[in-house]
């Protein structure tokens, strides 16, 4: 990773880095790195995308390892150099180092999360602790920390533009926040702090994974998915077929509570099932239950915001945002509460006189608010989401919608590329132009949900767009929109 991708990059990573090393086998270490890998060298694809025609498994975890490796050592140099420090020869060419840990770790990260596998998180177990090692050897480093601070020290005097001057504020506040002004002693402890963390950030993720996949409700009797559509009830006959669980349905879990099938489902015992499932994914008592790991993250975060001079983690945290403080940040929500919850309760009275209505003798409950909120719309604005649907097909909504509003706003064309090779069938490129023609960067989406992907909905880029470094940007755009059941109609773009 080039830097400056700080302690942040650290625990984002090690959030992202997601495995349970109980159910992966043991490795033997990783095969020799050689300049066959495809991340040796730049990709000679347009804009350097990822070839992913020509990368497996096996080939991120060697060259994750001669990344860091050359990278530990490009910073030796620089911090060993015995030119007076400088924006070029120490900013600037710690802005150049880690091209290929770069190159190979923002496609590893982007398949760990959207296409991952028992290999890839085996990689990540193994990996996880040693990025986090590596950042610390570098954001601890007492030489290169001091040049750094030697520029920090002199910037009003450099004669540096406003975008030198804001990154070298910015190396010298993230090394600050990664440990550089401690003492030795606490910067041991830091040091095994992050490293605590990484491991149990690793478990976090993937249990939340295996969870989700495991929470999926199956259904044995198709009467009981009574008000989903018939492409719908296609889907779950799908997915329970992808389980082999043939002649039955499955509603799989989406990564946020409150789950689709619950605004159309009439059957109140499944939308029971369906909201319990997801509320209590990762808290059954399996190998899949996170709360332990989740309060030992708590204990180790706060120990290491108090380590380096903080509060609290809160006070860590909005340090360099725009709250600032905890306080601030509370103020803020706290004056929201009296308005959301008034509004909340007129909702709920509604709800509760449509059950009324219906005869449905029962209070409201959680498992019930999208279903009746569904059925007040369209009461009230004789508005029904089913008939909406067809008019927000995925498809329509992508062209029709965010490509149409980005020409009349930017004069931004987009251009199917199916010529570049992608990481999975669901996959698809578009090469982005500029008004004038000119083409400026690859935009992949990836919509559908699968099994092996995280949940949620993001933005990331296999490939940074750097002025410095001539790269335009290469980004992926990952979803998790309910895949339609083939020879159905489109999938509508709603995730809620």
């Amino acid at each position: 990773m080039r830097l400056p991708e700080r302690r942040l990059a650290l625990t984002l990573c090690a959030i992202l880095l997601g495995c349970n090393r109980a159910s992966t086998p043991a490795s033997a270490g990783p095969a020799p790195f050689t300049s066959a890998n495809p991340f040796a060298s730049a990709s000679p694809l347009l804009y350097q995308a990822p070839p992913f025609d020509r990368i497996h498994d096996a080939d991120y975890q060697p060259a994750i390892e001669e990344g860091m490796r050359r990278q530990l050592a490009e910073v030796a140099a620089i911090a060993s150099d015995t030119a007076p420090p400088g924006f070029d020869n120490t900013i600037v060419a710690l802005e150049r180092s880690g091209a290929l840990l770069t190159r190979a770790f923002k496609v590893f990260i982007a398949m760990t999360q959207a296409n991952t596998d028992d290999t890839l998180q085996r990689v990540q177990t193994e990996e996880a602790p040693r990025l986090a090692a590596h950042l610390d050897a570098i954001l601890m480093n007492d030489s290169l920390f001091r040049r750094v601070r030697s520029i920090y020290e002199r910037r009003a005097d450099l004669g540096l533009d406003s975008v030198q001057a804001f990154l070298v504020e910015r190396y010298y506040r993230d090394f600050v926040r990664a440990g550089a002004l401690l003492a030795e002693a606490d910067k041991a402890r830091l040091r095994a702090l992050n490293q605590e963390e990484s491991k149990l950030a690793t478990a976090f993720q993937n249990r939340l994974l295996a969870a989700t996949k495991a929470g999926a409700v199956v259904v044995g009797d198709k009467s009981e998915l009574d008000g989903l559509g018939d492409a719908e009830i296609a889907a779950a006959a799908e997915a329970a077929r992808e389980r082999k669980l043939d002649g039955k349905w499955v509603l799989p879990l989406q990564n946020t509570t409150q789950q689709p099938a619950q605004a159309s489902l009439k059957n109140r015992a499944l939308r029971q099932r369906l909201f319990i499932a997801s509320t209590t994914r990762t808290e059954r008592g399996d190998s899949n239950d996170t709360r332990q790991i989740v309060k030992r993250l708590a204990q180790l975060r706060a120990q290491r915001a108090q380590l380096l001079g903080y509060p609290s983690v809160a006070a860590f945290v909005l340090d360099d945002r725009m709250a600032k403080t905890p306080d601030a940040a509370i103020k803020l929500l706290s004056d929201l509460v009296p308005a959301a919850t008034a509004r909340a309760a007129r909702e709920a009275e509604k709800l509760q006189a449509m059950i009324n209505k219906q005869r449905g003798g029962f209070k409201l409950a959680p498992w019930d608010w999208q279903y009746y909120a569904e059925q007040v719309r369209k009461a009230e604005y004789a508005l029904d989401e089913s008939q909406l649907m067809p008019y927000f097909e995925l498809d329509r909504v992508l062209k029709d919608g965010v490509f149409f509003a980005a020409n009349r706003l930017y004069g931004l064309t987009f251009k199917q590329r199916t010529d570049l090779p992608v990481y999975h069938p669901d996959v698809r490129v578009f090469e982005v132009f500029d008004a004038d023609g000119t083409s400026l960067a690859l935009w992949y989406c990836d919509y559908f949900k699968r099994d092996n992907k995280g949940g949620g909905a993001w933005e990331d880029a296999f490939v940074d767009g750097s002025g410095l470094l001539g790269t335009k940007p290469v980004v992926f755009n990952v979803a998790n929109f309910t895949k339609p059941a083939r020879a159905s109609r489109p999938c509508c773009a709603s995730m809620t």
